[in-house]
C-alpha cells in the first residue's frame, strides 16, 4: 500500500489496518496504565500484570477491548518532523470474541474496525482521516480502506536526490480502497484496489531549475490488482515464515485521472529462527512507475534513517536485514543494516543514487499472548539520522 510515494510516506504513520490499530491500542493502554494515584492505582494496574511472570502485560486488556477506543499517534518521520495525533477507533467485537467464530481452517478472523482521526507535525503538515477494515464470510473476504483530507509539507531534492531541496506543499484529498478474497484454504489473497488523489501542488520557489520538465498533474485515479501471501506465525512480531505482495495500479483518464501512468510494488519479508534466542529477518522491496508520473508519486527509497521521499526516481530497490536477540523472555535487542537505490529516469541501475543505513534498538514483549513487542530504534544513514517508535514489526 505504499506505491503512491509521497502521500503514502506520510499516511503510513496512521494506516487504518487492524495491525496498526491494535498496535496503537497497546501504546494507548501503556499510557493509561500510568494514570491514577495511591492504592486505587495499584488495584487498577493489576489488570496489566501477566499471571505467569507478574510482568507488565496488555494481553488480557487488548483481548477484551471492544467499542470505542482512542489510539494515540506518535510521528517521528524526519521528512515531516515530530508530531502526533489521535484516532478514535471502534471495535465491533473484541479479539477474544472473534476467536469464537474462527474460519473452518482455524484461522483467527480479526474483528471489524472503524476509525476517525487527525494528526499534525511540527513543519505544518496536518491531516484528517477516516477508514476501517471489515471481514465477511468468516474471514474469506476483506475490505480495508481510508480517505484523508491533508496538507503535506515536504522537500523535493530532484529526481535522483542530487539537487538542493525545494520546499513544496500538497493540499487536497486522498483515498485508498482495497477488496480481497482468500484463495481457498491457502495463505494467498487476490484483490482489487482503487486509488484516488486530488492534490494541488505548490512550490515555495517556482521556476527553480530542478523543477523543469516535472509532471505536476493534480488528479490521479487508478485501478489495480493485488496478490498477497502470508505464512508468518504472528502478524505483530513474527519469528518464522514470510509474507509478500505484488501490486499493480493503472491510472487513466478513462476513470478520472489527469495523467496516464502505471505503478508497481513487489516485496517479501522473511523470518528465520536461529536457536531459541535469535530471529534473523530479511526484506527485499522493489517499486516502479511508468508513464506520465507526477513528481510526488515517484517511488522513493523506504529505509530507516532515510527521510521519506528523499531519494526518488522511476525505479527503487531496497535490501535490509534485521537480527533480534531475545535477551530475556520479555526484553530483546535489535540490530539492522540495509541499503537502497533509486534509478530509471536518466541513470541506469549501476549509476543510480544510493543510501545505506544501520541502527540498533530494543523491544519489550508488551502483550505475551499476542506476541506483540514495542520499542525504539535509532537509525543512521548516509543522508540523515532518525529515531523511530516501533509497535510490532518495523516493516510495512
Amino acid at each position: 500500500m505504499q506505491s503512491e510515494a509521497t502521500i503514502i510516506a506520510t499516511t503510513r504513520t496512521v494506516r487504518l489496518g487492524a495491525k496498526r490499530l491494535t498496535r496503537g491500542a497497546a501504546a494507548c493502554a501503556a499510557c493509561w496504565a500510568l494514570l491514577g494515584t495511591g492504592s486505587a492505582q495499584a488495584g487498577w494496574l493489576d489488570q496489566f500484570k501477566d499471571s505467569d511472570d507478574g510482568q507488565f502485560d496488555l494481553s488480557d486488556w487488548l483481548l477484551d477491548r471492544k467499542g470505542f477506543l482512542p489510539v494515540p499517534i506518535i510521528i517521528t518521520e524526519p521528512a515531516v518532523g515530530f508530531g502526533g495525533g489521535v484516532v478514535a477507533t471502534f471495535f465491533r467485537e473484541s479479539l477474544r470474541d472473534a476467536t469464537s467464530h474462527n474460519a473452518d481452517d482455524g484461522r483467527l478472523t480479526p474483528p471489524d474496525i472503524y476509525a476517525l482521526g487527525a494528526a499534525a507535525t511540527e513543519n505544518g503538515t496536518w491531516m484528517g482521516m477516516a477508514g476501517g477494515m471489515v471481514y465477511i464470510d468468516r474471514g474469506r473476504y476483506r475490505w480495508r480502506g481510508g480517505i484523508s483530507r491533508l496538507s503535506v509539507n515536504l522537500d523535493f531534492y530532484g529526481i535522483g536526490g542530487h539537487n538542493q531541496p525545494v520546499s513544496y506543499n500538497l493540499d487536497g484529498w486522498a483515498s485508498l480502497q482495497e477488496g480481497a478474497m482468500r484463495i481457498g484454504q491457502s495463505d494467498f489473497w487476490v484483490g482489487v484496489r482503487s486509488v484516488y488523489l486530488d492534490l494541488k501542488n505548490r512550490f515555495d520557489i517556482e521556476g527553480a531549475p530542478s523543477l523543469d520538465g516535472l509532471e505536476r498533474a493534480s488528479r490521479a485515479s487508478g485501478l489495480g490488482l493485488t496478490l498477497e501471501y502470508d505464512s508468518r506465525d504472528n502478524i505483530f512480531t513474527p519469528s518464522r515464515g514470510w509474507t509478500g505482495s505484488f501490486e499493480a495500479t493503472f491510472y487513466d483518464p478513462d476513470w478520472g485521472s489527469d495523467t496516464r501512468l502505471q505503478s508497481y510494488r513487489g516485496y517479501a519479508f522473511a523470518y528465520v529462527p536461529i536457536g531459541r534466542e535469535f530471529v534473523l529477518a530479511g526484506r527485499v522491496d522493489g517499486r516502479a512507475a511508468n508513464g506520465q508520473v507526477p513528481f510526488y508519486m515517484l517511488p522513493y527509497v523506504d529505509l530507516r534513517g532515510v527521510p521519506a521521499a528523499r531519494l526518488q526516481d522511476r525505479r527503487t530497490g531496497v535490501l535490509e536485514t534485521e537480527l533480534r536477540w531475545n535477551v530475556t523472555p520479555r526484553w530483546a535487542a535489535i540490530g539492522f543494516v540495509g541499503g537502497g537505490r533509486a534509478w530509471g529516469t536518466t541513470a541506469s541501475f549501476s549509476d543510480g543514487s544510493d543510501a545505506t543505513a544501520y541502527g540498533v534498538g530494543f523491544r519489550y514483549l508488551i502483550a505475551r499472548r499476542l506476541g506483540l513487542y514495542v520499542g525504539l530504534d535509532v537509525a543512521k544513514s548516509t543522508l540523515d539520522h532518525a529515531v523511530y517508535i516501533q509497535v510490532g514489526n518495523a516493516w510495512r
